[in-house]
């Protein structure tokens, strides 16, 4: 089974991290696939970091381990992009796979305004979710509209890390510390770009 963890990563930080690491341990997955959303549909006025500079955070944020790969399924084509679609994509190109899609409880929480969040759960054989006490799920009104998540979730044990993508650019703006919420690779890339100031 491989996993695949997509997200905007504006900036990737430790907390993606974890729930890659701990996903592929914790689900016994052949590999992570981490699939960067060039055009997310949930942000369409946010102001996005370019889409190859948010790549090689994410190249320098997942270093060389074996068992993390880059996708480029969300980068090579149109916008915007759809976790079902994404699915269907990298169902076609590995006929006979099975997929373990990863998240953050607080995507778990919206997933009813997703696209099409029936045909995406189809999809996926399984659901690896990093719970955020933050941002507790609804669980019994998912599954009353998706009655078969409740076989496909897996709730990851691992650090709770409340962190966020726009945390890490609020410090930045504010001249907060913001490396150690990052690998060090991530962090110089900010600074060297002059990223979210």
């Amino acid at each position: 089974m491989i996993g695949v963890f997509g997200g905007t990563f504006d900036p990737p930080h430790i907390g993606h991290l974890i729930l890659a690491v701990e996903a592929h341990y914790q689900l016994e997955l052949e590999r992570v696939l981490w699939v960067l959303t060039a055009d997310p549909p949930h942000k369409p006025e946010a102001p996005l970091t370019a889409t190859e500079i948010r790549l090689e955070m994410l190249k320098t944020s997942m270093g060389n381990r074996p068992e993390f790969e880059l996708s480029r399924v969300d980068i090579d084509r149109p916008g915007p992009h759809f976790a079902v679609d994404t699915l269907r994509l990298l169902s076609e190109a590995h006929p006979g796979e099975q997929w373990a899609y990863l998240m953050g409880g607080d995507s778990l929480r919206d997933m009813l305004r997703w696209h099409d969040p029936a045909g995406f759960l189809s999809r996926c054989d399984l659901l690896g979710v990093m719970p955020r006490p933050e941002a507790p799920p609804d669980l019994a009104s998912l599954q009353q509209d998706l009655p078969e998540i409740e076989q496909k979730l897996r709730f990851l044990q691992a650090p709770s890390v409340a962190l966020s993508s726009s945390d890490v650019r609020r410090r930045v703006r504010q001249g907060q510390p913001f490396e150690h919420l990052l690998t060090a690779g991530v962090a110089q890339l900010i600074r060297s770009q002059g990223l979210y100031r």
